[in-house]
């Protein structure tokens, strides 16, 4: 079997298992094998696969028929150009939360020694994305449970992120809110309890914890906005990313504890994705 065969009957066996992306997913699932870039496939693709290549490929695309997801399969995934490890017991990087970002990084932009919050910060992608595009911020992680926090600080090590603090707490018990805060950003648990039954095949297999946020999904925003506003200097910002049909509800959690200036990105496909509010306080 040669790399164009290989690529046509795994784009064929992920269409048959119902896998949406599958054009996208054949194509990684081959630069995975064969360790070639997209021109290198380009210029190989009548070469034959070894046999170890087949096994490994045949072994890839058996998990994914399953719907096991490809990044715990490949044990890493790219997230805003870089990549980060991951598997179970973590939040799968994903690009929506790119949009949350690319508010904090433009919120940062004029603000040198910016001090940072992560909340349920997972994987650690948002914070040491934040603290590498902006190696002058000092950023902390919250994140409650040790099978995510081991990614963290992994995560931490293979970016070389001096600027970036692993911190085990309880966001819900407030953890990590005992300084001021330039930019509190959280990507937190969103999904509402009766939603869980109707999640992706591929999402069943990520941590509930990292799912979860109580009957109506809005548990984690309530918490934070009452339990953080404080650790914000003024004018300071409050960045979520949100669920679909969330972002009146979060910005009502905003205004309520006292945020202005609220306001909504959309991902690119034209979602609300993140909402945000600025602190402001008189005088």
């Amino acid at each position: 079997m040669n790399i164009f065969e290989a690529y046509n009957s795994t784009k064929h066996a992920l269409e048959n298992a119902g896998i949406e992306d599958y054009v996208f997913e054949a194509k990684q699932i081959i630069k995975h094998i064969t360790g070639f870039s997209n021109s290198e496939i380009l210029m190989n693709y009548t070469n034959a696969l070894t046999q170890f290549q087949q096994n490994n490929l045949t072994a890839i695309v058996k998990q994914r028929e399953l719907r096991y997801p490809l990044q715990y399969i490949f044990g890493e995934w790219s997230f805003y150009g870089r990549d980060f490890y991951v598997g179970p017991g973590v939040l799968v990087p994903r690009a929506d939360t790119e949009t949350a970002v690319e508010k904090c990084l433009e919120f940062l932009k004029d603000k040198n020694n910016a001090e940072v919050l992560d909340l349920c910060a997972g994987s650690g992608c948002i914070g040491i994305t934040i603290a590498k595009e902006k190696p002058d911020s000092f950023v902390t992680l919250v994140e409650k449970f040790s099978e995510a926090a081991r990614y963290a600080e992994k995560n931490i090590k293979r970016q070389n992120a001096d600027n970036v603090k692993l911190l085990i707490g309880d966001v819900l018990a407030g953890d990590g809110g005992d300084k001021l805060y330039d930019l509190i950003v959280s990507n937190p648990p969103y999904i509402a309890t009766a939603e869980m039954d109707i999640i992706s095949p591929e999402t069943r297999y990520e941590p509930e914890t990292a799912l979860l946020g109580g009957e109506d999904g809005l548990d984690f925003y309530r918490a934070i906005t009452e339990n953080y506003a404080a650790c914000i200097k003024n004018g300071g910002m409050l960045c979520f990313e949100v669920g679909i049909n969330e972002v009146e509800a979060v910005s009502a959690c905003l205004e309520s504890a006292g945020f202005r200036d609220i306001g909504i990105k959309k991902d690119l496909n034209g979602t609300d994705r993140s909402v945000y509010g600025f602190k402001h306080t008189e005088g």
